[in-house]
């Protein structure tokens, strides 16, 4: 079954607001994932 990308749920990244989209590696924690990336997570609590 083939999913296009514009189908599949996003969310926005807590850190930088930026859209992301589903990916398979967060299937079972997807309601968790605040960040979109491990730089966005690591960097969370800084500003530019």
């Amino acid at each position: 079954m083939t999913h296009r990308k514009s189908e599949l749920p996003q969310k926005r990244c807590a850190a930088c607001g930026r859209p992301f989209t589903w990916r398979k590696k967060w299937a079972r924690v997807w309601e968790e994932v605040k960040y979109c990336s491990t730089r966005c997570r690591r960097d969370r609590g800084q500003t530019e």
